[in-house]
């Protein structure tokens, strides 16, 4: 099984057949069941991994050091402001000596549109070694993938009939990437869940992005639809998934992006908001939550929220990816 997918890019999920994603699936399952039960699972020994990073991390950085550590690998920690990326090393020198050091190079490159997702593939195509995704401009397959296996944990694998919405929130902290909501809207639907996508006119998602959520619906045979009214997204969804993003054409300008979602504050999660999704319906959120803008604590310390569950997720499908690709 490891081998199937030794030295293949985990850029997007939408770079991996539905079979390939259902293997990291099921090996995200195993390596829970053995880190719970302290069974040991070096299958990376003497494995190294470089993180390359442009922006700040939590759960991201840690899931992957100590999953490599637990794989029995090693981590190196690269932040591209200390690096000579900084002073404009190429993409090309860069991928070419990282990989000749290691095994596995891995990147966030989030904050501005049209860069992060490009120099990933740059990366990847003068390396000779998997390049994993750890969050671009356009999709954070990492976080999605830890999503599909918390909501599967929770609903079972048959998720067709389901419903997931979707949701832009408010948060006044900073204008947070597009990269989660489009990676959701592309992963859902090929899982079989209807997936309803909801913000205020200003907050489009990427074009090309939405062409694919609109084919892989089209294709699984379920439904894909877009809405301005976070309240009819959230009627009768099994999941909610509201959280903020910044706009597209304003990234550069993000101190007006912010003044704009200030027409939106009521866009939050709160209990009225809870009331309208089905009575079992699970809160997701990928962390960190702006709480008081983006949700509640009612909502998000509540018995319908499963945070902890989809963070600790991160940890299992983090192996999982490095297992099968390096």
């Amino acid at each position: 099984m490891v081998g199937a997918l030794k030295g293949k890019d985990y850029i997007s999920t939408q770079d991996w057949s539905k079979d390939e994603l259902e293997m990291a699936l099921e090996l995200s399952a195993e390596l829970k069941r053995m880190f719970k039960n302290g069974i040991p699972h070096r299958y990376l020994p003497d494995k190294t991994i470089f993180l390359m990073f442009f922006d700040k991390s939590t759960r991201t950085r840690n899931s992957f050091e100590a999953g490599i550590t637990q794989l029995g690998g090693h981590a190196h920690f690269i932040e591209a402001a200390t690096s000579q990326v900084a002073h404009g090393e190429s993409a090309k020198d860069t991928g070419i000596i990282l990989s000749s050091y290691g095994h596995g190079i891995a990147i966030r490159h989030d904050l501005v549109p049209g860069e992060g997702n490009a120099y990933m593939r740059e990366i990847a195509k003068w390396a000779d070694k998997p390049v994993i995704n750890m969050q671009c401009d356009v999709d954070h397959p990492c976080q999605t993938l830890a999503d599909l296996m918390t909501i599967r944990e929770i609903f079972g694998k048959d998720l067709r009939g389901r419903k997931i919405a979707v949701s832009w929130a408010y948060a006044p902290s900073y204008a947070k990437p597009l990269s989660v909501p489009q990676g959701l809207i592309m992963l859902m639907p090929r899982f079989g869940l209807d997936v309803v996508l909801a913000h205020p006119p200003e907050f489009t998602l990427m074009d090309d992005v939405l062409k694919i959520a609109e084919a892989n619906a089209r294709e699984a045979g379920v439904t894909f639809e877009i809405v301005d009214d976070m309240d009819a997204a959230f009627e009768g969804a099994d999941i909610v998934y509201p959280k903020s993003w910044g706009i597209e054409a304003l990234f550069h300008k993000p101190d007006e992006a912010l003044r704009i979602a200030e027409k939106y504050k009521d866009w939050i999660c709160d209990e009225r908001r809870m009331k309208l999704a089905k009575e079992e319906a699970i809160y997701m959120h990928c962390l960190p939550a702006d709480r008081g803008n983006e949700v509640t604590d009612a909502v998000i310390d509540g018995p319908q929220s499963v945070v902890y569950q989809e963070a600790e997720n991160r940890l299992h499908t983090a192996k999982a990816i490095m297992a099968l690709t390096m």
